[in-house]
């Protein structure tokens, strides 16, 4: 498949780590296979492992689990022979960055690739300001004649004073517009569908503000607890690991004004304007509008679990969040008094990520009377962004027989009933933007940085312990406390979703 992508070299620091294996070079196959990948391209992995070409190859393909090798048998051995490897001593040392231009300059000159390099740092955060500035003292980040670009993981920045330093030393030798801060939720699917949603569809735009909108509420759960990584996830966190990064994004789609154009410039800077219109939550607020909890011992999907603080190197006395709920306003012109909730936890009881919006009922309760339950009918549409991905619109029917009693019935769509194709992973899609030198999907260094300005409050609150630390057992949707954040709100509630998108419970036989 013929496609105008320039020529370049991927190379991916940290290439014998996890995420590589597991994602990166899944990804890069996906689209190799798809044809989506330029005809003059080379991967390059670059870590502290002592691997030879052959030796990389076997472990990140050959004998990789992970890698979807069925039916591509054939195309596995052309794909591993555009792999190379080159060992590091360390990541960022004068000698080993000049031995890797040299090697890039032999690859290009082999592969036709030119000066064209897309730099992925799926190294330690420490790493991402000393490799930015080791690859500039050897010019690779203006590289004669081509381009380079980097592609920065999270955590981009511990707080909103780190993420501006290192906002600030990786543009003095890149610019902003080569780089890429990735985010792996912006490149799924259901994500991006949420502008088509809003901005393409004349029955959803003049609903989306204060004056139709009840409440939006979104949920990311996880069944899995920290694990071995307690050492790891003790110093971040749910809001810092979850909140702060992957949900305001999602708020962003959600929430953001229409863009005058769909390019990157556009839809990034309506995404700054809602992260500035953000109503900080400072103080005593914290204690009343957020809500942070750990997980005791108990059971869930995945078997039995030991409470947080009993974890693989978490201490006996941590305050470090499992779970996060929090009640918040938007200070604009389409939003004002419309109360947004986020949540995310570990050890729930299902892997879901969803956006649920609730519309506002009727003035005038006209069939309650008929209804034996007296049952309130909601108005929600549902967007299911993992797994099971699709939309969902709920809304009231008339039971046959004597009278209007009124039942919820669901409406819905499933993103697979669309293509016969594969829904593309979302590392694949965000490397492709990135070499199509796109980033839309990225999140932009101001905003990142205005992000973090909103979680800090809390964050600090929480370190002063103005806030009270709660408990819930493992398997269970979260702590009591995190209910009364609905209190005032029109009886409004937490929806706790069912493996499928369309509960059997919102079905009634009609």
């Amino acid at each position: 498949m013929a496609n105008t992508l320039d020529s370049h070299i991927l190379i991916i620091y940290g290439a014998s780590g996890d995420l590589a294996q597991r994602k990166l070079i899944p990804a890069v196959f996906d689209l190799y296979r798809g044809g989506y990948l330029p005809e003059n391209f080379a991967l390059l992995g670059a870590s502290r492992t002592d691997f030879t070409d052959e030796e990389f190859r076997n472990k990140v393909v050959f004998e990789n689990d992970l890698f979807d090798k069925e039916g591509h048998e054939d195309k596995l051995e052309a794909f591993s022979q555009l792999l190379f490897y080159q060992d590091l001593k360390t990541y960022d040392g004068a000698e080993d960055v000049k031995k890797l231009k040299a090697r890039l300059e032999e690859l290009g000159q082999e592969f036709g690739t030119g000066s064209n390099y897309i730099f992925y740092l799926s190294t330690p955060p420490k790493l991402y300001n000393t490799i930015p500035k080791a690859l500039a003292d050897v010019g690779l980040n203006k590289p004669e004649g081509g381009w380079s670009r980097l592609v920065v993981e999270k955590p981009f920045g511990y707080d909103e004073a780190s993420a501006r330093q290192l906002n600030e030393e990786l543009q003095s030798v890149f610019h902003e517009n080569d780089i890429y801060r990735i985010d792996h939720y912006l490149g799924k699917e259901t994500v991006q569908n949420l502008l088509v949603t809003r901005f393409a569809n004349g029955f959803f735009e003049p609903l989306w503000n204060r004056n139709y909108v009840q409440s939006i509420q979104i949920t990311a759960a996880e069944t899995v607890g920290v694990g071995s990584r307690g050492g790891y996830y003790d110093e971040s966190g749910a809001l810092r690991d979850m909140i702060q990064n992957h949900l305001l994004q999602v708020l962003a789609h959600v929430g953001m004004e229409p863009p005058i154009r769909a390019d990157a410039y556009s839809i990034r800077g309506e995404k700054m304007k809602l992260f500035q219109a953000l109503r900080p939550i400072r103080g005593e607020q914290v204690a009343e509008q957020v809500v942070r909890a750990q997980y005791t011992a108990g059971k869930t999907k995945d078997g039995e679990v030991v409470a947080y603080r009993d974890a693989e190197g978490v201490p006996d006395d941590s305050t470090t969040e499992t779970y996060v709920a929090m009640k918040f306003f938007i200070d604009n012109w389409r939003w004002a008094g419309v109360p947004f909730f986020i949540r995310t936890g570990k050890c729930l009881p299902l892997k879901v990520t969803e956006v649920v919006i609730t519309f506002k009922n009727p003035p005038q309760a006209l069939f309650a009377q008929y209804d034996d339950y007296a049952i309130k009918c909601d108005n929600q549409l549902i967007i299911r962004i993992q797994p099971d991905e699709g939309m969902a619109m709920e809304f009231g029917m008339k039971v046959p027989g004597e009278g209007f009693r009124v039942k919820n019935v669901d409406m819905d769509f499933f993103y697979r009933e669309l293509t016969t194709k594969d829904v593309p992973e979302s590392y694949s899609r965000l490397l492709l933007d990135c070499m199509k030198g796109d980033p839309t999907l990225y999140a932009r260094g101001d905003s990142v940085e205005q992000a973090w300005a909103f979680v800090d409050p809390i964050l600090e609150a929480w370190k002063k312990e103005e806030a009270p630390l709660a408990f819930y057992e493992a398997g269970t949707w979260g702590p009591e406390e995190a209910d009364r954040l609905w209190d005032g709100i029109g009886g409004g509630c937490w929806r706790n979703p069912d493996s499928s998108l369309t509960e059997k419970r919102h079905y009634t036989e009609l």
